[in-house]
């Protein structure tokens, strides 16, 4: 079955990817057979994982997941799911809120 899964790098760092072996594609990581991102970050841990019954929707959601922020993979991880709404909004709250007397494009 397609799984997606993110794992934790030796610095810190999460890597996503999705495979149909999940038990192998984790073992080529470990042995150095895995993305160059992780080859250099070695050893890795799986933090999470989530099967999906076809390949092109566990595709589609690690392409989702490389571009979102650390903290909401975090919260995928944590399985705080609620929290991803609010996380996804944190970087444009100021254009949402701006100071009385200011542009949210231009400034004051």
């Amino acid at each position: 079955m397609p799984h997606v899964y993110i794992l934790k790098c030796a610095d810190g760092s999460f890597y996503t990817g999705s495979t149909i072996d999940l038990a192998r594609r984790i073992a080529e990581h470990m042995d150095g057979l895995g993305a160059t991102y992780t080859r250099e970050r070695l050893p890795v841990t799986l933090v999470w994982s989530a099967e999906y019954d076809r390949v092109d929707d566990a595709f589609f959601i690690e392409k989702r997941l490389q571009g979102w922020s650390r903290a909401k993979k975090q919260a995928v991880i944590d399985g705080r799911f609620d929290d991803l709404p609010r996380l996804s909004c944190s970087r444009i709250t100021a254009w949402r809120d701006p100071e009385p007397g200011t542009d949210p494009v231009a400034g004051p």
